[in-house]
Formats: C-alpha cells, structure tokens, sequence
C-alpha cells in the first residue's frame, strides 16, 4: 500500500477549501465531535466536515484529498455498526442535498437515485406504479441507498430477495483521481475493450481484475478460503470471489454468442463496489433494479420456545418452506421492551416467558393462502416438539411485531449501567444447516472460556444470528475481552467456512481478521486491488484493509468517568447517573426519520435534515463533554448549548428513540447548571415566570388586548421581549377560569347525578389564557351528571421546565404533590386539558421532587388523566353513553400534542370523538407542531417553527373543508393553526360539549 508522506491542509488551505464549495465545510469543534461517532462502539475526531450540494464539490473534495493525502469518509445516515464512516480524514455527508430520484423505468423495471435517497422513501416512491427496492434493513426508515450500496445491505426479507449486490444495476461517480466513470454490466467483448482503451485509471483497473482473476491459482485460492457459495449473507474483504465468476473471466475460450441467456454472467465492477465500503469509489448516482409489489396479504407466525436452541431447530422446518423471512428475537430484548413507552405495547402477542420468539413471514394473495402455510409449519414444528405457542398475526397487528424486530439493536441500549451489549460479533453468517451447531459452539466459548452472555437475535433463516455479548468497555478488562472475543470467534467462523460479517461489513472492527477468515493470499490480493484503485488512499483509509487494531479508538475508554459524582437536580438513578443516561444512545439514527415516516421524533431534524439537530447528536455531544470538561462546572459549555438550541424537548425521543433517551430531560438538567454559571437571561426569566406576568394583566386585560391588538404595538412588544415580530399574542382574558368556576351560578341541569366525581387540575395556560376550554370541560361534565371539583394546587410548572429553571419547577411539583397527593385516588382521579401541565405529573414529577416525595409522587401520577383518557374509560365503563350526544353528522381532524403522542396514546381521542354515532375522526399523521411553548414564539426560532408546521400539519388543514372541525389539545398547537393557517382549532372538550343532546 502507498504510505505516500501526509501534507497536512493549513488553516490557510481549509479556508481556500470553504470558498470552493457550494456547500457546507466545518472545522469546528462542535461538528467534528458530532461526526465522531456512528452506531458502532467507535469514536474518532474527523479532520473537518463536508455537506457537499452538488458533484462539482465532490471533485474539490478528490483533488483536495489527493493534494493533502487526507481521507475522505463517505456518509449517509451514519447508521454503521463497523465504524465504516469513523475515522481522521473528512467526513462526506451526501445525506442532506444528494436526494434526488431521476428516473422509473417500468417497462424495464429500474429505478435511478442519488446516494441520499431513503429507502423507504423510495418505495413510497413507487408503490403508486406498482414496485419496489426490496432489500430492507432494520433501518429502513432512515437507511440511504448510497449506504446501502457500501455496506451491501439485506435485511428481513434477505432470504428471499438477497442483498443490496444482487439488485444493482450500474453507478455512476468518481475514481480517487477524480476522474468520473459508469460502471454496468459488460459483455466480454466490451470488457474486452476496456481493457484494451487508452492508459487511465479506469482501465488499470480493468486490465488488473482481467491479470489477477483469471489467473487459475488465484481462482483456486479464492475458491477454497472465501466463505461457502451458498452463504447468501457475506461481506468478507472484497467480492472478488462473484466477481470472478462472469463469462468475461470464466470462460474466455467460449464465444459469448454461443451461451444461452440465462448462462451469462456479464462482467459488472459493481459486484465488487457492493459491499467496500466507499474505500474504491465515491458514488453519485445508483441504478437499481426494481420488482412488482408482493402479494398483499402478511402473515407472521410468531413462535414462543423455551430455549434458543429449539428456536434454532425450528427454523431448519421453516426454511423448507416458501416463506419471506425467518427472524429470531431472544428473551434479552423481550425483557428490554418493558422499558421501552412505545414497544411495551407490542408485547401484546406474548404468552408466558419464552427464551426465544421465531418470526416467520408468509405472504399470499389471501389470508387463507397465508394461513395454509403458517398451519403447515406449525404442524412440522409440534410434530418434532418444538415450540408451545404459536400465533398468526395479520395486519397492524404483524407490523407491530416487525416495528419490535427492527427496534431489536435500539431496544438494547435500553440495558442501564456500564455493562453493554457490544457489537463485535453481531454479524456472523454461516450455512442455515449449520446454525444450531455453530450457535451452540459459540454459546459454550462465550460462557467456558470468558463467563459472558450471549443476547441474539435477527436473520435465522439466513444463516445469521446477531449475536452480541454483554461487556464493560470502560474497563481494561473489557477492552481484551473485546479483541479476543471476536479472534476466538473468527476462528469458529472460519472453520464452518462462514462469513465474520454477513451484513454489516468489516470496517475497522473486523479488518483486523481478514487475514485470518480468507487466508494470505487472498488478503494480499484485496490489498492489492485497493492499492490499484486508490493508490493514495484517500478513500475511507483503514477500512477493510490496514486497519487498526480492532479495540482502539473506542467510543468508551479505561477509566473514563461513570458520571456519579456529578449531581442533579432530576433523579437519573434509574439510568445509573446523568452521564449514563447520555450514553444510552447508541447511535442507531432512529432519530434521522424523515416527517414521510411518521412519529414525532426529532423535529427540529425533519425541517432542517441536519445530523446536529438529531437526538443522537444532542445525547453524543453532553456525553462528550461531561466525559472530557475539566470545568468544576462540566455543563458549562457553549458546545452543549449550541447542539441543544434547537431540541423542542416534544419528549418524542422518550418513546420513540428505542434506547429511551430522554433528551428533553436532559436539555432541562443542563440548562439550570449551564445558567448557574452564566445567569439566566431576562427572556427565559420572563417566560418562566408565566402566572406571575398573566397576574398582572389579568389587572387590565382590557388595555392589554387593544395593544396588542395593534400591529406596530405588537411587533415592537415582541421584539422587547426577545419574540418575533410577525408572532401574534394571545389575548388575555376577561375572567378567568378559577374565577368563572366559582362564581358560576349553579350547576347545569342535565342528566341525573351519577355519584362520580372528578378534580379538575386548572393548568396556568387554561385558568389566565383560554379559561373558554375549562368551563366547556365543567359545563360538558356536569350535564353528564359528574361533580367536578378544582383543588388547591399551584401552577404546573411547565414553563420552568421547559426553560431550565429546574429548582423553580421543583418547588412546585413539591407544591403540588403535597396539596394533591391524600386527596387524589382511584375514586376521585386527577384530570387535566392540557398535556404539556397535566403529564407532568407522569413524567417529570416523580423524578424531580426529591427522595422524600418521590413514593407520593409515584402514586400521584397512577391517578392522573388527561381528559380524553380519563373519558374513555368512563365509555369503556359504561357511564357516558352515545346516545348523551347528537345524531348530527361531522367530520373532526385531529393534531395530537407531542406530550400526549409520547407519554400516553392517541386512541382515547380518536374514541371520545367519534361518541356522537355520525362523527368520523381521523388523526393527522404528523409530528410537532413547530410551536412547543415557548419556543415559536423566540425570534431566532421562528422561521424553524413555521418549517416545522408546514411538513405536514399546516397543509393538512389548509386542505381541509371549512366544514370539518379541526381538533387540538394542545394550547401552542392551537396557536401554530392559527398563526399557520387563520383556521381556529377546538379542544376535543369543546367538540363534544357543543354536542351535548342533554
């Protein structure tokens, strides 16, 4: 390999670097930190981030790279779990403006992309023309082809349709001289030509792969040391040994006019681009082979085993049979679903304790086709004995069981303390017929020879189990067990012939054994072809080949602070430590998801598609910091702040980060220590102190309202208190709620009593902003016959929370829990109409009023309710009725608020709502708002907000008939509507209060 000396680029020549792209270059501290890490166990400080926005800064790149003989890091999502896209040189991220889909063709079945497309964008792409790309990684809801292509991902269905290799048609991109090439499939006449075309780049690499692979002692070697044909599954150095098998190498004495169609074996660089990892060639746009649409109709089978090694057994019986995917889940991730918000509703199939679930997937054209096979299979099982449960999912139903599955590397995040599940030899393949054997091979290394367990999960039917042992990397001992796991492992590997990566490629964590799984010669010719394709070795240096030693440049080192010391104001002692809970974001990019796929999490990333503004960047950066800072105070840190400016803290990463990082938590934990050392700025007081200012004008609301009624006035107002000038401000009101409630005259008339009663929690946006909402939660309640009572209580301290004002929101919650806690209970429950207030309770409260309280805060929070929950119940339990309401007919639109997304379910809404017999619901599928409190307000947020809005919810109502009733929970979210599109939006109560029939 050429070590040609380094020039290292000067700030002068990083300058020079800025001005000629079009895109973005970061040399700061703040980005490279960010792009430090994937979702491997690695972390390394790049030179300098690139965001390219078109091909001519690509070439700048190349030529700066070959200058500076620096590397160049392709990334997309950065989903890798090899520490592909870690290293020293620049960091390529095409994922933001390398987007574009150019062209389907049906007739031919093939689709053009650029390297950014998401995979399952694409496909929302082409259902509506009747196809799809059919590999799908756990990742597909963020997963970009151009990753897909480097890694050669597969996934589920890999069984059945095979990796990302066998559905790549041609690229097109640059070699590492800059130079710009198409690779396709070529007959050998026209390889022949390449061969023979004028001295460049492209054709020595044509003229090399003719030299080496057809040389029959290298075929030989490449034959016996390379894993088993048959292995569907392997990434294993360079796919030399497909690459050899076209007519162009195999075969020259035969006239290729003479072999049948489907004997031809076109030769295709791309066989060999396929799987290395962007370590020859950087591509920019990606030809795909497209199929029609699967029958319809899904049925998974989802078998319960006592052991691992029945589930192992079953699937030799499933794989007998014409079935899509085959997919094991251990007990480990079961147990770690109970953690998860959003997964521990998909538990809902469980029966018992199984040690092992196997998923197999059926599809036909009718459930009762699908249902015929699953029945022959299960039939197979129980004959052998194996198995006790089986369950046939259908529909939602089956999809949860999938979103459980491919939450499967998240989920395992969710393990506290320093003790994790590593990947080190999570990507094995071997002969399906030798699974059980080779499992239970590793099984006894693991537990005989280094007392580790084992968690598994993924591709059974394919060869490969996900197999990841639990090790502390913080520890000397951890990082030796690390690197003699993986060589004990490789050794079992190779003898069933198998592969060390089926998958996730090699990267640096399994380079290092190459060597080893292919035998001398065989890595001296990968060395080889790396050297003839990138001779300086810029492209992603130390990938595959020449790599370091595999437990170096770790994202965890010996040593490293466990976080204990460093005290907080919240209770983090279910995650071991504010440090430890940063450190359960594992770098998976469930956060990177596109508002096309649903959910709340991330939105500030929906709008702007820029990795700092992920979940994973916030968590990376505060774990950064807190384990590096040699501040007395770590949280001080203008780094932590920047990478936190735009967190909405919507609590979506709480639910639906499968790890459960609670960003939002954290964001509020530091910036009550970040404040202790820089002060609080008058801004984030004045929006803290909320009740306070509304008090005041509640004096005059009058003189209020006309001011702010003015446009110049309201403009010069907002931009005092730090508001942007085009927000508008709420009215204030005439009366306000508490007010109203007590000097209501009488209750209403209506049904008789029904000796329920309810405490009615009057939040501070409802009592001073729409006290409108509560008295039509009163009015719709008491006419239902329930007796409704307002405790005393204080505000919910929402607004402290929200700013970091941590110690304020903690005396309240005390406040709170205090006043509430002997008084609330099952009989007389707590409820609220604003989730951001009421859950509170849920969430926050009992991890932030101190030890004492923390038992009281508990029980508190089984007993509150948010409206729409609490009334849903009651229908469930037969106390408010359909026929209470009117007959009338009426279309709804509901906008869930994040908090109420999050923390509990949209369900009840969509229930209370359709109580009426001729009211139709439906929820828009969408995330945030945009507005979250405070913060579409800020002038500096504004514009983000707006975004942020019009992704999906904006449109959506502007869409909408002035007929259908537009529904919204939340305060802010009402406000957004407004602002966005002068349509005004009603609680849910206020729907059903006005039809009342009683």
């Amino acid at each position: 390999m050429n070590h040609a000396a380094p020039n290292p680029p000067s700030p002068d020549d990083w300058r020079t670097l800025a001005q000629e792209l079009s895109g973005e270059l970061h040399t700061g501290d703040l980005m490279r930190r960010i792009y430090a890490t994937d979702a491997s166990a690695y972390q390394e400080m790049p030179a300098a981030v690139a965001i390219p926005t078109c091909e001519q800064d690509l070439r700048v790149l190349i030529r700066f790279a070959g200058e500076h003989r620096i590397g160049l890091i392709p990334r997309t999502a950065g989903t890798s779990l090899a520490g592909q896209v870690v290293g020293r040189g620049i960091v390529v991220d095409v994922s933001r403006h390398f987007t574009k889909i150019f062209e389907v063709n049906e007739t031919e079945g093939w689709v053009r992309v650029q390297p950014g497309v998401i995979r399952n964008e694409l496909n929302t792409h082409l259902a509506p023309l009747g196809y799809w790309f059919a590999p799908e990684t756990s990742t597909q809801n963020r997963a970009m082809i151009g990753g897909m292509v480097g890694n050669n991902s597969c996934g589920s269905n890999s069984i059945k349709f095979g990796s990302t290799r066998d559905h790549l048609i041609e690229l097109r991109g640059y070699l590492s001289d800059g130079s710009e090439v198409t690779f396709g499939d070529l007959t050998p006449t026209q390889f022949s030509q390449k061969c023979e075309a004028a001295d460049s780049l492209e054709t020595r690499l044509y003229r090399h792969a003719r030299e080496r692979l057809s040389d029959l002692m290298v075929r030989g070697e490449i034959e016996r040391e390379f894993p088993k044909p048959n292995i569907r599954r392997r990434n294993t150095g360079y796919a030399v040994d497909l690459l050899m098998q076209s007519d162009a190498l195999a075969d020259t004495s035969t006239d290729e006019n003479s072999r049948s169609e489907e004997n031809r074996r076109p030769f295709n660089f791309c066989n060999l681009v396929a799987g290395s990892e962007g370590t020859l060639f950087f591509a920019t746009e990606i030809k795909l082979r497209i199929l029609p649409l699967r029958p319809p109709c899904s049925g998974l089978m989802c078998a319960h085993f006592l052991s691992v090694t029945e589930a192992l057994e079953a699937t030799l019986i499933a794989v007998r049979h014409d079935i899509d995917a085959c997919e094991l889940i251990d007990d480990v991730i079961l147990n770690c679903t109970q953690r998860s918000i959003e997964h521990r509703h998909n538990r809902f199939f469980l029966q018992g304790d199984p040690a092992a679930i196997l998923v197999t997937e059926v599809r036909g054209q009718t459930e009762a086709e699908v249902r015929g096979v699953q029945d022959r299979i299960v039939s197979e099982m129980k004959t052998a004995g194996l198995g006790y449960h089986f369950p046939i999912l259908f529909g939602d139903e089956g999809e949860r069981v999938w979103d459980l599955r491919k939450a499967g590397l998240g989920l395992l995040g969710n393990i506290p303390g320093d003790e994790k599940t590593v990947p080190v030899i999570e990507d094995t393949a071997v002969d399906v017929q030798d699974l059980p054997a080779y499992i239970a091979e590793v099984n006894a290394l693991l537990r005989d020879r280094f007392g580790l367990e084992c968690v598994k999960y993924a591709h059974a039917g394919s060869g490969e189990i996900h197999l990841r042992p639990i090790i502390n990397l913080k520890t000397e001992e951890g990082t030796r067990l690390f690197r003699e796991v993986a060589l004990e492992v490789a050794a079992i590997v190779k003898r069933y012939r198998g592969s060390l990566s089926g998958e996730h490629g090699d990267g640096r964590l399994r380079g290092e054994f190459l060597k080893q799984m292919i035998g001398e010669a065989n890595y001296a010719l990968i060395r080889e072809i790396k050297q003839v394709w990138d001779p300086n070795c810029i492209f992603n240096p130390n990938k595959i080949v020449d790599t370091p030693k595999m437990n170096t440049s770790l994202r965890y080192t010996p040593g490293q602070t466990s976080g204990e010391q460093i005290e907080t104001i919240f209770d983090f002692s279910a995650d071991r430590g504010i440090l430890r809970a940063a450190e359960m974001c594992n770098g998976s990019g469930d956060c990177r998801k596109t508002h096309l796929a649903g959910g709340v999490m991330c939105p500030s990333y929906m709008a702007t598609r820029n990795e700092k503004d992920t979940t994973r960047a916030r968590a990376n950066t505060l774990r950064q910091i807190l384990t590096s800072s040699t501040k007395a105070n770590p949280f001080d840190s203008e780094e932590i702040m920047e990478v936190m400016d735009l967190c909405l803290s919507c609590k979506g990463c709480k639910s639906e980060c499968p790890s459960t990082v609670d960003v939002g938590k954290l964001k509020a934990e530091f910036l009550q220590h970040y404040y202790d050392a820089n002060g609080v700025p008058r801004r984030t007081r004045m929006i803290a102190g909320y009740v306070r200012a509304q008090s005041i004008i509640g004096f005059a609301p009058g003189v209020f309202n006309a001011l702010t009624g003015i446009p110049m006035i309201r403009r010069l107002m907002n931009r005092v208190i730090g508001f942007h000038p085009e927000r508008s401000i709420p009215k204030s009101a005439r009366q306000n709620f508490r007010s109203w409630f007590s000097n209501r005259q009488g209750r209403f008339r209506g049904l008789p009593r029904n000796g329920r009663k309810v405490f009615l929690f009057a939040d501070e946006f409802t009592h001073f902003g729409e006290p409108e909402i509560g008295r039509a939660v009163v009015e719709l309640l008491e006419r239902i016959g329930y007796e409704v009572e307002i405790p005393r209580h204080v505000e919910s301290g929402r607004s402290s929370m929200s700013k970091g004002l941590l110690r304020n929101a903690q005396e309240i919650a005390r406040q709170n829990v205090d006043r509430l806690s002997g008084i609330v209970g099952s009989e007389q429950p707590l409820i609220g109409v604003e989730p951001s207030a009421l859950l509170s309770f849920r969430d926050e409260y009992p991890q932030l009023v101190g030890e004492v309280r923390r038992d009281a805060a508990t029980r508190l929070a089984e007993h509150c309710f948010l409206f729409d929950e609490w009334l849903a119940s009651e229908v469930e339990a037969g106390y408010v009725t359909p026929d209470m309401f009117t007959d009338e007919t009426s279309s709804i639109l509901i906008h869930g608020h994040c908090h109420q997304k999050a923390l509990g379910s949209m369900l009840p809404v969509l229930k209370i709502l359709q109580l009426p017999q001729n009211y139709s619901a439906s929820l828009i599928r969408c995330g945030c708002c945009g507005m979250a409190g405070s913060f579409g307000y800020e002038r500096e947020h504004y514009e983000l907000s707006m975004q942020i809005g019009e992704l999906v919810l904006l449109p959506t109502i502007r869409a909408a008939s002035e007929a259908t009733l537009i529904a919204a929970a939340g305060t802010s979210c009402r406000h957004q509507i407004l602002d966005g599109t002068g349509r005004r939006a009603l609680h849910p109560a206020e729907i059903l209060r006005d039809a009342l029939r009683v």
